[in-house]
This record gives structure tokens, C-alpha cells and sequence, in this order.
């Protein structure tokens, strides 16, 4: 029978500490009084969370990997904050029975072979686990590196379905296909739009996997896809031609599986249109209301499908213990990643990790202990895995009221 381990129970922390941040994220992280290191954002992102030397425990070296500078810096940046928070407050609660956790993150500039090259920077550096890497082309990279190496690794936002084909491989977000037939569904339950447009990065596993499924799926819910317009990584600047056609279709809302950054060229090509649908994205939208020079009225109304929102009682006190560290309200990929540091606490501990385990042998006893545990994270009660690496959650929705995120 598997045996459901609480967040604040896997850890072996004190009672005053709870992973979702419900009491005492705030007070073990604002403190400043952690056995980890450096709390900037730029220490953070760059280097090394370093654990105390003396710990009973031994070290488990943790390496990270995700965009830190580049066009995706904010997944990543968000990514390795959210991580760092999380081991400095296992480690202020006394580790993982005792075993301490060392951070080091890496940066892969949304690149795939960067993102190896991340990766053989963190193995020579003695890592015995890795998080990330954050987007899902370069995390398809590394999973294939890890599975031969067997590693054990845990992405927080890596959503294309071969992510975590590798039985290695786990994640803490939703598959692409997943958030795909959650936004139709989403869309059609709560009768948001019957016509529908869409507006797509066919260069993108992401973007193209997330709209299949949702193409499949529009159908049971009574969607009519009137628009189906796609673009590339070589044409992401002048949406009028995808605009246009969604328009004179008469689409009443716009999905829109990209990144963030094309979003916010085509929110305001939209209004220069005249042309106010519903716009309606998933994860990677995450992030628009921080694009510089974005006029972040254009996104009133947005609608997302995201894990995560600072306007969450759940999230307050963790909302609180990022800024405080970091200057920035966090996102949901700090969510994530704080949620897959807990995950490997968990599960660290319901497999007995020690820190002289080599990388191989810790990986054998995550495996399933992973597909054993239960946590009350950020962005989901009750989460637990597949052996396949997949999450069991509740998808959510937001939307952008007065600037900021409304769980809805």
C-alpha cells in the first residue's frame, strides 16, 4: 500500500514550517537566519546555495538549469529563486534528517546544447539531482542526457510530453497536452466563447502540443475553431495577418499557447485593430505583466491557466518571504520550483537518501518513491505522481483585474 507522506512530515521539520507557506514560510526565510547562502536574486541565479559544512547529514548537491539571462530570464530567474527559497528553509528546519541540500544553478539561455552544456557543468561539479531545465526544448535535451546517466531530475515547467519520457524524469506542471484539453474544457464549461481563434508557434514543441489537444477537444465542448493561425520563431513580430483572418472570422476569444513575449506583441497589434476578443493563454503566458516597456493595460481581461496566484490566502506568506529576498513578486515557475525542491524532500526522505549515495543509486530509490508521496504545494493540494512523472492536480484559471492575477 503506498504511503502518503505530508509536505511538513517529509521533511522532518519543525511544526511552525508548512511547504505552501501557510505559517511559516515567512518567518524561517525573512528571518535571514538560514545555513544557505546568498539571498539576491542575482547570487541566486548565478552561483551556489551553499549548505553548512557541519552538517550531521552530509551535503545533497542539487543542481539547477533554466534560463537565467535572455528572452526567458524571467522563467528562469523565477525558477532559481523559488528553489532557493526552498532549501534555505529545509535546511533551516534541520535538512533532510539532517542532510543538508547545496544549490547551484546554472544558466541554458532557453538553448538546448546550452542547456547540456549546463548540465555537464553541474555533473562535474558533483550533482546528484537536478531541477529543470525550465523550458521544455532544452529540458528534452537534458532528460536525455539524465536517463543515461541516471540522474534523477525534476522539472518544474518542462511541459512538452518527452520531457519526462525518461522514467528518470518527473514534473511538477502540467503536460502540454494536459493544459491543451483544460482550456477547451475550461473554455466551454464556463461558456466564455463559442468562436474561437488561434494563434500559434508552430516552431515550438510547447505552443504545437498544447494546441492539438486543444483542437481535439474543442469539439465535445461545443467550440467552433474559426482561426487556426500559426507563426515561427523567424516570423514572431507582425501578428497582422493571423489578427486579420481572427477578426474577420469573427472570433470571439483568441487562445493564445505561447510564451509571454509574442503575447504582448499581439495584445497590443490587437488593439491597434480595434480587435478586443477574450485572449486566452496557458503557463507561458506567465510573465506578460513584467515585459519591459508593455503596457500592461492591454492585458486587462486575459485569462490563464496557471497553478499559482499571489492574491491566494495559501500563497501570502510565501509571496511575502520572495519579496522580501528577491525585490519581485514571484510567479508561478517560482511556485513550481519551490514545489519541486519540496517534492524532493519528500521524497528523499520516504526513500532514505543519504549524502554519500552516488548519483545512480539516489535515482533507483526516487523513482518510486516519488509515485509514494503527497504534498500540499503552492500549485496543488493533495499532489501526487505517476510513474509516467506526471503531476495530479486541479488546473486553475486566472484573470488580469486591475493589473493584477484573480484566481477565478
Amino acid at each position: 500500500m503506498k504511503k502518503l507522506i505530508s509536505l511538513g512530515l517529509a521533511v522532518a521539520m519543525a511544526a511552525s514550517l508548512t511547504a505552501c507557506g501557510g505559517n511559516g514560510a515567512k518567518e524561517t526565510t525573512a528571518a535571514g537566519n538560514t545555513t544557505a547562502a546568498a539571498t539576491d536574486t542575482t547570487a541566486a541565479a548565478a552561483g551556489d546555495t551553499t549548505a553548512a559544512a557541519s552538517a550531521e547529514g552530509g551535503v545533497l548537491k542539487v543542481g539547477v538549469i533554466g534560463p537565467l539571462t535572455g528572452a526567458a530570464a524571467v522563467y528562469g530567474t523565477a525558477v532559481a529563486n523559488g528553489a532557493d527559497l526552498a532549501v534555505k528553509e529545509i535546511n533551516a528546519a534541520g535538512g533532510i534528517d539532517g542532510m543538508m541540500i547545496e544549490l547551484n544553478a546554472q544558466d541554458d539561455e532557453h538553448d538546448p546544447q546550452k542547456s547540456v552544456n549546463a548540465y555537464n557543468t553541474l555533473k562535474d561539479w558533483g550533482a546528484q539531482m537536478i531541477v529543470g531545465s525550465v523550458t521544455s526544448d532544452p529540458c528534452i535535451a537534458v532528460s536525455a542526457e539524465t536517463e543515461v546517466d541516471n540522474m534523477f531530475q525534476i522539472t518544474p515547467s518542462g511541459s512538452a510530453v518527452e520531457c519526462v519520457a525518461p522514467d528518470n524524469v518527473f514534473r511538477v506542471c502540467f503536460a502540454d497536452p494536459d493544459q491543451g484539453t483544460a482550456s477547451a474544457k475550461y473554455i466551454g464549461e464556463n461558456k466564455l466563447a463559442t468562436k474561437i481563434a488561434i494563434i500559434y508557434d508552430s516552431s515550438t514543441s510547447y505552443s504545437s502540443g498544447i494546441r492539438e489537444a486543444f483542437v481535439a477537444e474543442a469539439g465535445s465542448q461545443g467550440l467552433e475553431i474559426v482561426a487556426d493561425e500559426a507563426f515561427t520563431a523567424d516570423t514572431n513580430t507582425d501578428f497582422s495577418v493571423q489578427l486579420d483572418k481572427a477578426k474577420e472570422a469573427g472570433a470571439e476569444l483568441v487562445f493564445l499557447p505561447i510564451y509571454y513575449q509574442e503575447a504582448s506583441v499581439i495584445l497590443k497589434q490587437a488593439s491597434d485593430k480595434e480587435f478586443a476578443p477574450v485572449f486566452f493563454g496557458c503557463d507561458g503566458m506567465d510573465g506578460i505583466l513584467a515585459v519591459e516597456n508593455f503596457d500592461t493595460s492591454l492585458a486587462e481581461g486575459l485569462m490563464l491557466l496557471t497553478p499559482f496566484s499571489t492574491t491566494e490566502d495559501s500563497s501570502k506568506a510565501f509571496t511575502e518571504a520572495y519579496v522580501a529576498a528577491y525585490g519581485i513578486d514571484p510567479n508561478q515557475f517560482a511556485a513550481d520550483s519551490y514545489d519541486a525542491v519540496y517534492a524532493i524532500a519528500a521524497a528523499a526522505k520516504q526513500a532514505g537518501i543519504t549524502a554519500d549515495m552516488n548519483a545512480s543509486d539516489i535515482c533507483d530509490a526516487m523513482k518510486p518513491a516519488m509515485t509514494e508521496i503527497s504534498i500540499d504545494g503552492l500549485t496543488g493540494s493533495g499532489m501526487t505522481w505517476n510513474a509516467q512523472g506526471e503531476p495530479d492536480k486541479e488546473p486553475k484559471a486566472v484573470k488580469i483585474v486591475n493589473g493584477v492575477y484573480e484566481m477565478q
